[in-house]
């Protein structure tokens, strides 16, 4: 097949990161993938994707997009923003699009009036992919959208990207990032915006009272002065505020474990995949998917939404046990490569867009299993 894949922006987060993880399988599948950003993104080390415009939705935009689409077998629109987009670039012509749909549909459509716009973009799409089956049933409940046109496959990530960490790793990734060696390190990866619940852990970090706990917080948005004036206070030094990163690997491998207190949003970070795949388990909250990617007990350890003591409880276990750290870590991984390595999600993939244009089946290599790989949030 022709593959057309389309993201908002160049910005280095979760759906547009999936889409250049994603490329490289299909094609070790059989398959051409190209993927285009709908306009340039604001971060500094931008995805080196071709952009179509200046702006997402501009008419000069949009018909760079139609031009594409009348050269392909199918679309692939990644994120909120694509979906006008290709509903649009698509209409009166031959090319199906399907829309990935990666966050809370009811969180971001709260009010009547967005949840018809949004409805009415969907019954554009020739299939729906959503991450999970709760996700899907909240388009078929809310937005009219009929089951048979709904595929589930969770994220993915190379796992080659993100090896287990050792000892040795996590000694120069700490030198490097200025941190104490005998540290324990509570990483934060996602944009900085109020429903991720950063501040939340920076509380619940600084409430444990324990001069070893730091926290290390890798990404950017809207409050990033926020909370870096909230790190100095609670935590002083024992705070790291990164900013965006082209390269997550020596986050992860600085870190004992991962924390995600989202307050709502989400559906399936991929960053916990991330984690999950370093060998790290994760204190999280059942928002969306989160609770499908980190198996309370098994993986890591699950708190309810917006409960500082509950998370601060958690934190203070993992903490003060390496032992039991380790052995959800390793579990994390074994669970994540089973699940959700790309080349896993791929095989997926290749399903969904054969069912939306009818091609038969292109034989071509076959994923290398769990542990292979081939070659990350828009957060929303």
């Amino acid at each position: 097949m022709r593959i057309l894949q389309v993201i908002t922006d160049t910005d280095r987060r979760g759906a547009q990161v999936f889409a250049t993880d994603l490329a490289p399988a299909l094609a070790a599948r059989g398959h051409r993938v190209d993927t285009v950003a709908l306009a340039p993104g604001a971060q500094g080390t931008p995805l080196p994707v071709e952009t179509l415009g200046a702006t997402r939705l501009g008419v000069a935009t949009l018909r760079a997009l139609r031009t594409r689409v009348a050269a392909v077998d199918v679309v692939v629109a990644h994120g909120s923003s694509t979906l006008p987009a290709c509903a649009v670039a698509t209409f009166a012509t031959r090319t199906p699009f399907v829309y990935r749909q990666i966050s809370d549909s009811l969180f971001w459509a709260p009010t009547a009036a967005r949840r018809v716009r949004v409805r009415a973009s969907l019954s554009r799409a020739r299939r729906i992919v959503t991450l999970s089956v709760a996700q899907a049933d909240v388009l078929v409940a809310h937005f009219g959208v009929r089951r048979e046109r709904i595929d589930v496959v969770p994220n993915g990530v190379p796992g080659e990207r993100f090896p287990e960490v050792g000892s040795a790793d996590r000694d120069a990734a700490r030198a490097a990032l200025g941190v104490a060696g005998g540290a324990i390190v509570v990483l934060c990866v996602s944009a900085l915006v109020p429903e991720k619940g950063i501040d939340l852990v920076l509380d619940a970090a600084a409430a444990l009272d324990d001069p070893r706990v730091t926290v290390v917080v890798a990404g950017d948005g809207p409050e990033r002065a926020r909370l870096e004036a909230l790190a100095d206070e609670r935590l002083g030094a024992r705070a790291r505020l990164l900013g965006p990163l082209a390269d997550p690997v020596p986050a992860y491998a600085a870190a004992d474990l991962v924390a995600l207190a989202s307050r709502g949003g989400d559906s399936m970070p991929a960053a916990l995949i991330e984690a999950a795949l370093s060998g790290l388990p994760a204190v999280v909250t059942p928002i969306g998917a989160i609770a499908e990617v980190v198996e309370d007990g098994s993986t890591g350890l699950v708190v309810p939404v917006d409960d500082p003591g509950a998370l601060r409880a958690a934190l203070a276990d993992l903490v003060a046990h390496p032992a039991r750290r380790r052995a959800l870590g390793h579990a994390a991984r074994q669970r994540a490569l089973a699940r959700y390595e790309i080349a896993v999600v791929a095989q997926a993939w290749e399903a969904a867009l054969l069912a939306a244009t009818g091609h038969p089946r292109v034989d071509g290599p076959e994923p290398s299993g769990p542990s292979g790989s081939t070659e990350s949030n828009e957060s929303t």
